[in-house]
């Protein structure tokens, strides 16, 4: 591979010259792509309906473009799967990403066009490749291969000529043969839609390859990663493949995982890169090694505007430019899109850690959180807290969900969690106690309510058995891919619903 590894570290050396610049000049950069999608979509359906041919100012397209949602874009997306063609944009689209951004409620399909495969999300690949080589300038990555931990696609009901899948399928299947080159599995297996059956072939396959790096979300990397030392008798992945190095990670927060991963690749010099990649598009990348902040990549086709979330929920929202973003302060995000989104929320929650260059964090999901008793309690909070009472409890967990207890004619609410350990602590009062005032000293609104149990009482804390979230999973068919647990929920319907998914495997259990 000499001639690819000539390519790639020319191509590194431009690329990374590149971004100086978009980093140098943001508010130029983002303005430049604003006038390139109002160009390219003028005349779409959608640019002419909003008479893009006139707009000349981010101005005009705020005032004249409505905030979008999903069900807004729908009837066009849906005619987009049927088979018409520049409606939300001029070129081609036949791939939909298909996504619910959790396991809660139908899903959706985000159109893909080619401009944003090849100036989004295989850019921001490439790009997170070169961050990492010029960060570690001895990597090895390119001696091995790398293990992509995707989903599954199928052509859809509407249109043979038109797929859906995950996003992460949709990408493996349109790679080009060089790229294909440097990873396992094959697509026949990488693709299959049986969860079950592609682990086990996942398996036999790559513990035989010299797999260097792994890419995929930390809940499905860690059921491969089990099974695979439960099948090789192996310690830890290391004696299975002696010189992985990289974990790229996305999709979750990587707080809760990372105890469990570090026992399984005990290495100091071991790294792990976060990325921002939706089915939306590629948005951050890990920049710096040992920071968990992610650069926002400008030039990506993608013109982003942020919803200060005291705006957030109006009729017409008032959005913020890059040059107007605060620290740490929560923004919704909204972007509009070389794939024909248009001023689209994408249902996450962003603070910006730095102005420069723009480097960002992600908070939540607009979504998922708990706001049952005046406490807006966010991912980022329970994230945090829970990374904290594991800490000082040596305990580790597999996942977790939360859901508001309401007032009873007795008691005052509460948070019910149920959690999935790795390792249990061994005093779960402890536990409950420090993950209650982790999340005092975390938000001063559920501090208020808790004071004195005045309007909440102390978090109510279930041990789930092994393998609960996983059946719940399997229940609404939604293993593997970017399926997650959601963990923050305003009403007890996803709570419930795994309670009862328990309630089946304790009586499966002792009937056998």
């Amino acid at each position: 591979m000499p001639i690819l590894n000539s390519i790639l570290s020319w191509w590194m050396k431009k690329r990374m010259h590149q971004i100086e610049l978009f980093i140098k000049y943001p508010h130029e950069v983002q303005h430049d792509w604003f006038l390139r999608l109002i160009e390219s979509a003028r005349f779409t359906e959608w640019g002419l309906k909003y008479d893009y041919q006139s707009i000349s100012t981010i101005e005009d397209f705020k005032n004249r473009v409505p905030i979008q949602n999903y069900d807004s874009l729908k009837p066009f997306i849906d005619r987009l799967m049927k088979g018409e063609q520049n409606i939300l944009w001029n070129s081609e689209v036949k791939w939909f990403a298909k996504s619910s951004g959790t396991t809660a409620g139908k899903s959706k399909f985000i159109p893909v066009s080619a401009e944003a495969m090849e100036e989004c999300h295989y850019k921001g690949a490439k790009d997170l490749v070169s961050f990492y080589c010029n960060n570690n300038p001895d990597t090895q990555i390119f001696t091995g291969k790398g293990l992509i931990l995707g989903g599954s696609h199928h052509i859809n009901t509407f249109n043979t000529d038109s797929f859906a899948g995950d996003i992460s399928a949709i990408l493996m299947q349109n790679l080009p043969i060089w790229a294909q080159m440097i990873r396992t599995p094959d697509l026949s297996i990488a693709l299959m839609d049986n969860w079950e059956e592609k682990i086990e072939k996942m398996v036999q396959v790559t513990v035989k390859e010299n797999v260097t790096n792994i890419s995929g979300v930390p809940t499905w990397t860690l059921v491969l990663a089990k099974r695979i030392l439960e099948v090789t008798g192996k310690k830890n992945l290391l004696e299975v493949w002696p010189n992985l190095e990289l974990f790229v990670h996305g999709a979750v927060s990587f707080t809760p995982y990372k105890d469990q991963f570090r026992q399984l690749i005990p290495s100091d010099t071991f790294q792990y890169l976060d990325t921002y990649n939706a089915s939306e598009g590629f948005f951050g990348i890990q920049d710096q090694p040992y920071s968990e902040e992610m650069l926002l990549m400008l030039d990506y086709g993608v013109f982003y505007e942020f919803i200060p979330m005291e705006e957030y929920g109006k009729e017409h929202p008032e959005t913020v430019g890059l040059e107007e973003v605060e620290l740490n302060k929560n923004y919704a995000l909204v972007i509009s899109t070389n794939a024909g989104l248009w001023r689209y929320i994408i249902g996450d929650t962003i603070k910006f850690t730095s102005v420069n260059p723009y480097r960002i964090k992600i908070s939540g999901r607009t979504r998922l959180f708990i706001n049952a008793f005046g406490e807006e309690v966010i991912i980022e909070n329970t994230d945090q807290a829970i990374r904290i009472a594991c800490e000082k409890t040596e305990a580790m967990i597999r996942d977790y969900t939360v859901a508001p207890v309401y007032f009873s004619e007795s008691e005052n609410g509460a948070h019910e969690w149920l959690i999935e350990f790795e390792k249990q602590p061994d005093n779960l009062e402890y536990f409950n106690e420090v993950l209650d005032n982790a999340l005092k000293a975390l938000n001063s609104d559920y501090e208020a309510k808790r004071y004195r149990n005045m309007a909440l009482r102390k978090p109510i804390v279930h041990v789930l058995p092994p393998e609960s979230f996983y059946n719940w999973l399997k229940s609404k068919k939604k293993l593997g891919g970017q399926h997650k647990i959601p963990r923050l929920s305003n009403d007890r319907k996803f709570l419930e619903e795994i309670k009862e998914v328990v309630r089946q495997m304790q009586v499966e259990g002792s009937s056998n």
